[in-house]
């Protein structure tokens, strides 16, 4: 009798999503290639203050060839320690004020305020998504809060959890909530305040009217996290990272890929008194960027001096204070060290020198486009290039300095033409791979980022479309 026989098992091979470091490596490779195609060239640069502040523009009409400087794939790597480098700031922020806020989270404040918040809200705990977006989208158009906002992260996810969401719904609160702020940016002192410092417009100028664009980008970003945020917890399995969500439940403390969850605990009068030194760091950065300019490392010593503060009146002692620093400073290697990576882009654009033609060959392309699509053209030139200049005040120094006497030639106001810059600079933060920010928000978060531009992109083409409909209406209108 013949025996049936069975075929072999065959295992079907699914995609992996590469690695946020590989994404990232790629690109820079991409920018190193850039340089062997693209002719080098660059502006002439001068030294000017704007707002009080010497920064160096590069000068319009100064557009020049110069001899080819293709970066090999030695320097290439060299790139990325020298991106590390260029972003010492940046990097040095983000592992001390996370060390801080660790100290803030070890006396059990954090768990006392959400144990608060349940009881406060109980029910209604939805509420809580408006009024936390719109909080941090406040910071984002005072103080430019962008790097700042990553040290919210675990704590709201962490707050979302106890309610019975997901850390997408987490993280979302707080990235989208100042993306949305810094975007619409009436008083942002990075953009805004840069860019028409260049620009020669006056100082936060035109607030009124980005004031309607802000509450469109604001209540789109309300709106769309709610809902997925009601979906989510009716049916977990909806969740853009459901597996980790099953993976956190089925285990004990964290797990590994996110922060840890609550303990929760009462109020107390010690943990008051450490929310209010929190509130009081986070008033004087405040108050150190409008009234002396503060920036990164001014803004990291007041935190530095919050974390010692706080862990005495939180009852850690020096020893403990101190270990809680360390601990919340290894938890954000991750993010931190690959706004080094991230800077390398640049760092490679500008060794190959071609960055300033890629610009001159952009600005070409938007003075031939017809009527209010030149805004628009504008508005899209700037969203290209902050995928290699992702760092606002940057791209504001490069860019301004040809967009603002581009403006004059084809009959924009600059006062449009500093719009089209504070949308495209600010709207694709929330999703391109080399912001910093972003990535180091989602590593401490433990989400892959494809999975957030999963759930991200319905609201990016519609921010973009905000945007677009306003820099044109800006334009029509004649807005000075």
């Amino acid at each position: 009798m013949a025996t049936a026989t069975t075929a072999p098992e065959t295992k079907e091979k699914r995609f992996v999503f590469p690695h946020t470091y590989a994404i990232i490596l790629a690109i820079i490779a991409f920018a190193t290639a850039l340089t062997y195609v693209v002719p080098a060239g660059e502006f002439a640069t001068e030294t000017r203050e704007v707002n009080g502040v010497e920064r160096t523009l590069v000068v319009d009409g100064s557009y020049e060839r110069v001899d080819p400087a293709p970066v090999s794939v030695f320097e290439m790597f060299q790139a990325i320690p020298n991106g590390l480098v260029a972003g010492s700031q940046i990097v040095f922020y983000i592992f001390l004020v996370a060390g801080a806020f660790a100290v803030v989270r070890e006396t059990g404040a954090i768990e006392g305020l959400v144990s608060k918040l349940i009881k406060t809200f109980g029910k209604r705990d939805q509420l809580l998504i408006p009024v936390l977006m719109t909080t941090f989208s406040i910071l984002g158009f005072t103080v430019g809060m962008a790097e700042e906002a990553i040290v919210f992260v675990p704590i709201v996810i962490a707050i979302m959890w106890s309610f019975g969401y997901d850390r997408i719904t987490g993280a979302a609160i707080v990235i989208l909530g100042a993306a949305a702020g810094f975007s619409g940016g009436m008083f942002n002192p990075f953009t805004v305040g840069i860019a028409q410092g260049i620009a020669e417009v006056q100082l936060f100028s035109g607030w009124q009217f980005r004031l309607v664009p802000y509450l469109f980008f604001l209540t789109a970003a309300i709106v769309f996290v709610m809902r997925y945020a009601a979906k989510v917890r009716a049916t977990p399995e909806r969740s853009v990272v459901a597996a980790l969500e099953r993976e956190r439940l089925s285990e004990t403390g964290p797990d590994g890929g996110g922060p840890a969850e609550l303990d929760l605990q009462k109020l107390t009068p010690r943990h008051t008194a450490v929310l209010l030194l929190l509130a009081g760091a986070i008033g004087l950065n405040m108050f150190g960027i409008f009234s002396y300019g503060w920036f990164l490392v001014e803004m990291t010593a007041v935190f530095i001096i919050l974390a010692l503060v706080a862990g005495l009146v939180g009852g850690l002692g020096v020893n403990g204070t101190f270990d809680a620093f360390i601990d919340g400073m290894k938890g954000i290697v991750f993010g931190a060290i690959i706004v080094g990576f991230a800077r390398a882009i640049l760092v490679v654009l500008e060794d190959g020198v071609i960055i300033h033609t890629i610009l001159e060959w952009l600005a070409g392309l938007v003075s031939v486009l017809p009527g209010a699509l030149i805004a628009v053209g504008m508005f899209v030139v700037q969203l290209v290039l902050n995928l290699f200049i992702p760092s606002g005040s940057g791209q504001a120094a490069t860019t301004m300095p040809i967009m603002a006497p581009l403006s004059d030639l084809v009959g924009v106001d600059r006062q449009v033409a500093v719009l089209a810059f504070q949308y495209g600079d600010g709207l694709s933060n929330s999703i391109i791979p080399t912001s910093a920010a972003l990535l180091a928000s989602l590593a401490i978060a433990g989400i892959p980022y494809e999975k957030w531009v999963k759930f991200l992109w319905p609201l990016t083409l519609t921010w973009v479309a905000i945007a677009a409909v306003s820099v044109v209406v800006a334009q029509l209108i004649g807005l000075t």
